[in-house]
């Protein structure tokens, strides 16, 4: 099996309010790379919240005493951690320059994803983006649009780069997908010895964007959305969502 990675150029800069599936149609085909069956399309997660308009203008933000306490701690902003917390369940752990929360939607990460990087400063005079509201929603949407253009039946992935727990670097995780397993038990398969698998459950979704990831770099590389081609998989679709352990689950919490 083969599998490519091919970047999707001449996306041009998003702006809130502008129809991503359709700049994304336009420049696939202007590429010659119609999504086919079995397709993956991933897109940035800043792209999706620029077109979704997630932003945030600090200069209008009043920070509440608890930002302000816990800013001081980490030395960040106040204004920044009033929108972080905004966004955010519980704060995790925190050190100057560190804030780890969860976010609202249940992801464990660093700032609720809150972000002043790759961002137009004209849309605003000190402006932070979100991320989307539902990025397995997100993701659904722009799917639908993509397989009623292409007659075809893609999958999309919503990837976002974080860093992980015990490890140093950022690698690229799924925050929403569409139209594939993002988790793929594969418990009560057997192995290559007939030895029945018991715990294996695959981040599918995280696999892909990881590795979309390497195309579309970290910096000024503009290359926010790949196709990825010639993957295989069974199972039915499931949410991004489904990849969040719960606390019951969790020991480390």
């Amino acid at each position: 099996m083969a599998v490519t990675l091919t970047p999707i150029p001449d996306i041009p800069m998003i702006r809130p309010g502008d129809d991503l599936a359709g700049l994304l149609i336009a420049a696939c085909e202007r590429n010659a790379l119609a999504p086919a069956d079995g397709d993956v399309v991933v897109v940035a997660q800043k792209i999706v919240s620029k077109a979704e308009g997630r932003y945030v203008d600090l200069a209008k933000v009043k920070p509440s005493p608890r930002a302000a306490s816990l800013a001081a701690e980490v030395n960040k902003d106040p204004r920044l951690v009033e929108v972080i917390l905004g966004e955010s369940r519980r704060v995790v752990r925190q050190r100057p320059g560190v804030l780890i929360v969860e976010h609202r939607l249940g992801f464990i990460m660093a700032n609720a994803g809150v972000d002043r990087s790759n961002i137009d400063p004209d849309v605003a005079a000190e402006p932070v983006l979100l991320l989307p509201s539902d990025p397995d929603a997100s993701a659904a949407r722009l799917r639908e649009r993509l397989a009623a253009h292409f007659r075809s039946r893609p999958g999309v992935i919503v990837t976002d780069s974080w860093g992980r727990a015990w490890r140093r670097g950022t690698v690229g995780v799924a925050l929403g997908a569409a139209g594939l397993p993002a988790l793929m038990d594969l418990r009560g398969r057997p192995d290559l010895f007939g030895h029945e698998l018991r715990v294996t459950q695959t981040g599918f979704a995280d696999e892909i964007a990881s590795a979309a990831s390497l195309i579309m770099g970290q910096g000024d590389e503009g290359r926010p959305t790949v196709l990825v081609r010639g993957l295989a998989w069974s199972g039915a679709p499931s949410p991004a969502a489904a990849l969040i352990r719960s606390a019951e689950e969790d020991l480390f919490r």
